[in-house]
């Protein structure tokens, strides 16, 4: 109870985006850079001589985003137009964006979407919240890890911080039915909007600590992070009593909402939290317990691999 209660009210921070370590000459993209979190994460690491790579499905909405960005800090964010719920336009993106650069430093995966309608699927026909949250950002992940291998074998290290919510710990017994991830009648009958959510969360945390284990001794360093109960737009599908309630409680994204992220991404003493659950605000706590399973986290993989066969 004391954990779930300061994830929601949590204590005063001790670290702000203001607080982060120069980033010139690095190179970051942030998904869903065009609002919420993800343009406050933005905005901060452009204040820093970041080079910041907007990655959104509207180019018109990130135009906008971009040129907000550069009345508040004077500098240009880049934009490259990706669809976590296409498999085909994250693969677009990740090539355009290999094009462009040769180094990567940190990948914040930090889009989603919550609690949509239940009928709502990916291109390639995934839930939409399992194949956005957690099976889109996977595929990117994969796509650019050669690229965050040769900055970590160059430069010391490379990060990749996922975000993912306390609400993962409501996720059903065992995290997630996988005969739920993909559209058909046991995904539309079984759960719920919200637990599909819940269950997209627990897969963050998964798969995260899994490109730890597999990954962190070459130099990248995999962390999963909870924002904080943050005013967004992610919130956009519910309404009523209970949401706006809740949201009377929440906390402005900027600064608070990009917070844990970025410190997660830049700051020098989380270069040592791989596979770590980073919290409200800027604070090390602990995942679900089953999370760590070496099982659980082997099972996600070997079904995201087998998913993006010939893609």
């Amino acid at each position: 109870m004391g954990q779930a209660f300061s994830e929601v009210f949590p204590p005063k921070t001790k670290w702000l985006p203001g607080d982060m370590p120069d980033m010139a000459g690095k190179v970051a993209i942030v998904t869903g850079g065009n609002t919420g979190i993800g343009k406050v994460t933005c905005k901060y690491l452009l204040l820093k001589d970041c080079t910041v790579y907007l990655f959104c499905r509207s180019a018109s909405k990130a135009k906008i985003a971009i040129a907000e960005l550069k009345a508040e800090t004077g500098k240009d964010a880049l934009f490259i137009s990706s669809d976590l719920s296409d498999l085909a336009s994250i693969s677009a993106s990740a090539k355009d964006f290999i094009a462009k650069e040769q180094r990567l430093d940190v990948l914040f995966a930090s889009a989603g979407v919550m609690a949509c309608p239940i009928e709502l699927v990916t291109k390639q026909g995934y839930d939409m919240q399992f194949g956005t949250n957690v099976l889109g950002h996977a595929y990117l992940t994969l796509l650019l890890l050669p690229l965050l291998q040769e900055t970590a074998k160059a430069h010391g290290s490379a990060r990749v911080v996922t975000t993912t919510s306390a609400g993962h710990g409501q996720a059903p017994k065992g995290g997630f039915d996988y005969a739920t991830l993909k559209d058909g009648p046991v995904r539309r009958k079984k759960y719920g909007a919200w637990t599909m959510y819940f269950q997209s969360k627990w897969g963050n945390v998964v798969f995260a600590k899994e490109l730890q284990r597999r990954y962190g001794d070459g130099g990248i360093t995999s962390t999963v992070v909870h924002p904080g109960l943050i005013r967004t737009e992610i919130a956009r599908h519910k309404e009523g009593f209970i949401a706006s309630l809740v949201m009377k409680f929440a906390y402005p994204a900027d600064p608070f909402g990009a917070a844990t992220q970025l410190w997660a991404g830049t700051a020098p003493e989380t270069a040592s939290f791989g596979g770590q659950y980073l919290t409200a605000f800027a604070r090390l706590s602990k995942a679900r317990p089953d999370t760590d399973s070496l099982e659980a986290g082997k099972a996600l993989w070997e079904w995201i691999q087998a998913q993006l066969k010939g893609v």
